[in-house]
């Protein structure tokens, strides 16, 4: 009777934790398409980004279980700090072998630091506090002179090797999307391309330009409501949905003849065109639309910091360098064509609207009948009181 007394208070001594069923994938981006609220996403993400974090907390779930560093300090990462600020917990660094002990739906609960399936103990790892992630971020930004140096570095280096394929001729894909006399819009699935792509709708619904989904920002597209004509990339994060949009279809083939995606898109029986060109898919899909002839490219959620780079885990930026330079002033971001179309109302054009009401009332009182009849009566009151007037003198 004592020892289960004794265990039945273990029991309610025993915190609840976080409980929820596991979601497991190496690639953070990967496993966002299959999360549900309240899961446990189990991740192996080195330095999370401010991306992949969106990803996650858009999914609502419960906790995310890290089995590498989530914050390494090279450089300042923004995932893990809107992770912590959602008011979701972040266990950090619980190792690969215990990664491997977590399988897709095990229902695991996590308590500060420590992951339980069942009363096992499966692993251990740190819970991030918010200080924890700002004092990392400020000693990671005091050293990013470093880095800097290693990331111009590595840019210079291939700018060397690829500058003249850049600028060397291209061969287009047969497209039946024409881009003559339009704008193109190319929407990367990147830092603030919700709001950018919010911004932009006017713009969108008066110019029409052609919508270009760099693979997942092709769901981008649709969650605005837009439909894509062309989605480009290796296809590793575009839904089914974005693919039976009708979107033409352009898988981006490097010159060495890397082709990662091709066999996605051949088991799937989709059409689709190739287009071969090095740099990032982004870069490509600014290229292809350069060349068909837009007018003018429009840039959403595209990768241009240093930072944003080494969240995509790229070491340099030479092919957005180069693709930048050979585009020139045809490329705009988008930020900058929202002010361009912000809707502001001046007081002039206040002044022209109450103009222009007066001077509609005033036409349909001329024209109305009523006054008519009110001004033959004022004149044949006048006409009277004249004629009385002369007949006395």
């Amino acid at each position: 009777m004592r020892g289960l007394l004794a265990r039945r208070a273990a029991r309610r001594r025993a915190p609840a934790g976080i409980t929820g069923a596991a979601r497991v994938d190496r690639r953070t981006k990967d496993l966002v398409k299959r999360l549900g609220p309240g899961e446990v996403a189990v991740i192996a993400h080195r330095d999370l980004d401010r991306v992949a974090a969106e990803g996650l907390i858009d999914a609502e779930v419960a906790a995310v279980v890290n089995a590498d560093a989530s914050i390494s300090g090279r450089y300042p990462n923004g995932g893990p700090i809107r992770i912590v600020r959602a008011g979701i917990a972040l266990v950090d660094r619980v190792g690969s072998d215990a990664f491997e002990r977590m399988a897709e739906g095990d229902v695991l609960r996590v308590v500060d630091g420590d992951v339980y399936r069942g009363k096992e103990l499966i692993a251990q790892g740190h819970r991030l506090t918010a200080d924890e992630i700002e004092a990392a971020m400020a000693e990671a930004r005091s050293a990013i002179g470093i880095e800097l140096e290693r990331f111009a570095v590595n840019t210079l280096e291939h700018i060397q090797g690829e500058a003249r394929l850049t600028f060397e001729p291209v061969k287009l894909p047969p497209l039946a999307t024409r881009f003559d006399g339009r704008h193109a819009l190319v929407v990367v699935r990147g830092h603030d391309y919700r709001s950018d792509l919010a911004a932009l709708r006017s713009y969108i619904r008066e110019y029409r330009p052609v919508l270009i989904g760099v693979d997942g920002g092709a769901d981008a597209l649709l969650e605005r409501g837009f439909k894509p004509e062309i989605i480009i990339g290796d296809f590793d994060s575009v839904s089914e949905r974005a693919l039976a949009t009708g979107a033409e279809l352009v898988h981006h083939v490097h010159r060495d003849g890397r082709a990662p995606g091709r066999e996605a898109l051949i088991s799937g029986g989709r059409p689709y065109h190739e287009f071969v060109a090095d740099g990032t898919s982004e870069d490509v899909a600014m290229l292809l639309a350069y060349e068909a002839g837009a007018q003018l490219i429009v840039a959403v959620g595209t990768h241009a910091t240093m930072v944003e780079f080494l969240d995509k885990g790229r070491r340099g930026m030479s092919s957005t360098f180069l693709t930048r330079l050979r585009l020139g002033p045809l490329l705009v971001d988008a930020k900058g064509v929202n002010r361009l179309y912000e809707g502001r109302v001046r007081r002039r054009d206040l002044l022209l609207l109450v103009g222009a009401a007066l001077l509609a009332m005033l036409v349909v009182t001329i024209v109305a009948e009523p006054l008519h009849v009110f001004i033959d009566g004022l004149r044949l009151t006048l006409e009277d009181l004249w004629r009385s007037v002369t007949d006395r003198f």
